[in-house]
């Protein structure tokens, strides 16, 4: 409880006082009247009246500390905040070609982009979220959300070879673009992971940049793979790893990332392992903060009615037990 005029309380001591001249007085005695003897009046029996004798004074000081406490004004403080959270809407848009088995990350590629993803997923709470695959082709494999239940679920089931291999990057930034297209965010963002070179796919990746570009969209893109030479798992004729490996060139087309970065207000990264992809995907995190407006109110509310009302309603019980229940002939 608050009080607005807190030094009313120190009126509260003067209960003091009135408490010991009551008892002096009550010792003193009131009127004497002489009498034979008093031997009758000490075997009467007590009657109701002499039970509630100092009922009255005890009500006038709690009708007095009332009235104090009331006068101090005693309110109720409500404190609150309301927050106004301007999210970003962010797709993501992860190649899953059979190159992503590389081994040069741990335990490779698409497993280590699986597992940083995940990470900034759950740092993005209250932001919606999408996740494109690409290969040969692009499809969704899950629209903008907020449920990061469901996009940790629909993330660990990334899987290489599911889809026509290849390196479509122009395909997977434009389905990641249509799926931000009807989006009102202030903000909306592509994060586009690859580690090769377009070779697929019927939009060109510049392209798919200068449509971004229009419709507001910044793209972040990162190109994963060492530098010169990088262990791949050889695989059998269905396309299933055989336990085998084999060295290839490691070919990015860093050029055409860098430019559709450019073009769209984003930036180029090159991961070359797992924790420089951890630090990309950290700075990206960074750089597009939530904007979140939080208002923080306080109201008070009067209490001192009930607190008045209740030393008036103990003045009027002292005077009507005063005046009718233990009235005295003068």
């Amino acid at each position: 409880m608050h009080f607005e005029s807190p030094h009313f309380l120190w009126l509260l001591v003067l209960l003091a006082p009135m408490v010991g001249y009551y008892v002096w007085r009550t010792r003193q005695g009131g009127a004497t009247i002489r009498i034979s003897t008093v031997d009758s009046l000490v075997r009467a029996p007590k009657t109701v009246r002499y039970w509630l004798r100092h009922l009255p004074f005890a009500l006038r000081c709690g009708a007095l500390a009332l009235l104090i406490v009331a006068l101090a004004r005693p309110q109720d403080v409500e404190h609150g905040s309301t927050s106004n959270t301007e999210g970003i809407d962010i797709m993501l848009a992860l190649d899953v070609s059979t190159s992503m088995l590389a081994m040069d990350f741990r335990p490779d590629r698409i497993t280590a982009a699986r597992e940083v993803a995940g990470s900034f997923i759950a740092d993005r709470y209250g932001d919606r979220i999408g996740i494109v695959v690409f290969a040969g082709e692009a499809f969704t494999q899950s629209p903008l959300t907020t449920d990061q239940g469901t996009l940790q679920t629909l993330l660990g089931r990334i899987r290489s070879g599911v889809i026509e291999d290849g390196t479509a990057i122009g395909n997977g930034l434009a389905t990641a673009i249509n799926r931000l297209r009807e989006s009102d965010a202030k903000s909306k963002v592509v994060i586009l992971l690859t580690d090769g070179v377009n070779n697929r796919g019927a939009i060109a990746p510049l392209m798919a940049a200068e449509i971004a570009k229009g419709q507001g969209i910044k793209v972040y893109t990162i190109g994963v793979g060492t530098m010169g030479m990088a262990p791949y798992p050889t695989v059998d004729i269905y396309g299933n790893p055989d336990g085998g490996t084999v060295k290839a060139k490691v070919e990015i087309d860093e050029k055409t990332l860098r430019e559709i970065a450019r073009i769209t207000g984003g930036e180029y990264f090159r991961a070359t392992d797992k924790a420089k992809l951890e630090a990309i995907y950290e700075q990206i995190n960074r750089m597009e903060k939530s904007k979140v407006e939080i208002s923080e109110y306080t109201t008070y509310h009067e209490l001192f009615l009930g607190w008045l009302l209740g030393g008036l309603a103990l003045l009027l019980a002292e005077f009507l037990l005063a005046h009718l229940v233990l009235k005295r002939l003068p």
